[in-house]
């Protein structure tokens, strides 16, 4: 076996391996960083599961977890039936971008808790902070990714 391909499945396992310990499920990380850290453009249900020497089902519950968070899609392959998977272009800032929502619940939560706990109690004080921060997390992650595009689009150039 090429010796590249080698150190390259070994430095996606250790990503999926710091993934995991972070609290994503294995093989979702497995799967994940096998299209990131592959050499080919995409890769099929088979190729990963052939790779990564796990199961179809596992390929398909890892798959049905990245795909909505925008980190991989499912590629057309003219002539073949079977599905491709890619690791999507812009999938960090895609990924960050969709943290928003989660920012946005955050702080409507601790606006809803505001109502009911009042402005001046203890809770409402805690909560005002957490409202506060959740509101500027969302403004600046937004800027941040808009300047983080520009930066890498100029540097294509």
């Amino acid at each position: 076996m090429d010796d590249k391909i080698e150190q390259l499945r070994e430095a996606a396992e250790r990503l999926a391996l710091t993934l995991s310990e972070s609290g994503m499920q294995r093989t979702t990380a497995r799967v994940m960083t096998a299209l990131l850290f592959s050499r080919q453009t995409n890769m099929t249900a088979g190729g990963l599961c052939e790779e990564l020497k796990i199961s179809s089902g596992a390929v398909s519950n890892a798959v049905k977890q990245l795909i909505p968070t925008g980190i991989i899609e499912r590629v057309p392959a003219p002539g073949s039936r079977r599905d491709h998977y890619r690791f999507r272009e812009h999938a960090w800032a895609t990924l960050m971008g969709n943290q928003n929502a989660l920012l946005a619940s955050m702080g409507d939560a601790a606006a809803e808790g505001i109502k009911v706990a009042g402005e001046d109690s203890v809770a409402g004080r805690r909560l005002a902070e957490m409202q506060d921060f959740y509101a500027f997390m969302g403004r600046e992650m937004a800027a941040l990714i808009d300047k983080w595009r520009e930066q890498y689009d100029a540097n294509l150039e």
